[in-house]
């Protein structure tokens, strides 16, 4: 499959999740996942899902502006890089964002997120 358009189906479906249902990005994730969300470092799929899930918003809509992605090592893995806005309902103004994945491949064909990091861009 085309690289770039691995990157933006799994950009859609992650940000797409979670907007609507962020429990659901469990299945992502695993034990040896890790998430650094804003400086702090989360490891395994149930700890980030929980981190994910206690924010202190319920309903966000996340615009992409760029994604961008590349190969990464010998195991078929994938870096991708996206940048954007986040809108927090009741907020007016929106929230720049960076997120980068690190995914790699399942024995079942599809991938999973071993690295993590999220950084609001503050102006």
């Amino acid at each position: 499959m085309d690289p770039d358009a691995l990157a933006k189906a799994f950009v859609d479906h992650y940000y797409t999740t979670f907007d609507a249902n962020r429990t659901a990005l469990a299945n992502l994730y695993q034990e040896g996942s890790m998430l650094t969300f804003e400086g702090q470092k989360i490891q395994g799929a149930a700890d980030i899902v929980a981190k994910l899930t206690s924010l202190p918003f319920q309903q966000c809509q996340h615009s992409i502006a760029t994604v961008d992605c590349q190969p990464s090592g010998p195991a078929g893995g994938m870096l991708v890089f996206v940048s954007g806005n986040l809108q927090l309902a009741g907020e007016q103004h929106q929230l720049k964002f960076s997120q980068m994945f690190h995914l790699m491949p399942t024995p079942q064909g599809s991938f999973y997120v071993l690295n993590d990091i999220f950084r609001l861009n503050y102006a």
